[in-house]
């Protein structure tokens, strides 16, 4: 079970008080975009084995949207941080690299 805290309430709960809303960082394209540009959006997701970038809400709580780094493979969770930003803070990207040599941040939008 992943334990996750709310960056905007501070609470520590089990999964079960959140829900997840996919990846996170994601560019999304308005109305005239190409066929192309919108069928990505939909169905075209990075699925990584290792750290990936999840939205999540507080559904049982303050109801706010937020991100997480997650380890796919362990289920290790590095932190959380607002939704409103558009790449992880770096501090959670060097607790990230510490943790995962080798690691480094992906292009994201």
């Amino acid at each position: 079970m992943l334990i996750l805290t709310c960056p905007y309430c501070g609470q520590k709960s089990e999964e079960t008080e959140f829900h997840s809303g996919g990846e996170a960082h994601l560019k999304r394209f308005g109305p005239g975009s190409t066929d192309e540009d919108f069928q990505e959006y939909l169905f075209v997701r990075e699925n990584p084995k290792g750290v990936h970038f999840e939205r999540w809400r507080h559904i049982y709580g303050c109801g706010k949207w937020f991100h997480a780094a997650r380890c796919t493979t362990t289920l290790e969770i590095f932190g959380t941080y607002s939704a409103q930003t558009v790449k992880p803070p770096k501090e959670l990207r060097d607790k990230i690299s510490a943790k995962r040599p080798g690691w480094s941040w992906r292009t994201y939008p």
